[in-house]
């Protein structure tokens, strides 16, 4: 009988940047391609502006986002957008959930 090697648990690959439901959210909404602003954002997660900008500004210390500052008139606004680096953290997050769950004998995800 051979065996197996030694498998960590796919918690290890949990990425602790999403830890948090908000910043975990953010980047759920931030798909490839996907520009919105403070505002569409602050909606879609149902939150206020400093745990958005707090979420942001982890995430973008992380480089899995980058925000973008324009001016309309004389309204600043923030526009956020998903890096390749932080849609590959992701993904590799949402994989890992889901061998938890299977772990489980839980229904697929």
């Amino acid at each position: 009988m051979s065996e197996s090697p030694f498998r960590p648990h796919p918690r290890t690959r949990l990425d602790d940047n999403f830890a948090s439901p908000i910043r975990f959210s953010l980047l759920a909404s931030l798909g490839d391609g996907v520009e919105l602003d403070f505002a569409a954002l602050r909606e879609i997660l149902q939150c206020g502006d400093s745990p958005l900008s707090k979420a942001i500004s982890h995430l973008q210390a992380a480089e899995y986002v980058v925000a973008r500052k324009v001016s309309l008139g004389n309204r600043p606004r923030t526009w956020v957008h998903s890096t390749a680096a932080g849609r590959a953290a992701f993904a590799g997050h949402l994989q890992a959930l889901r061998e938890i769950v299977a772990l489980g004998g839980g229904p697929s995800l």
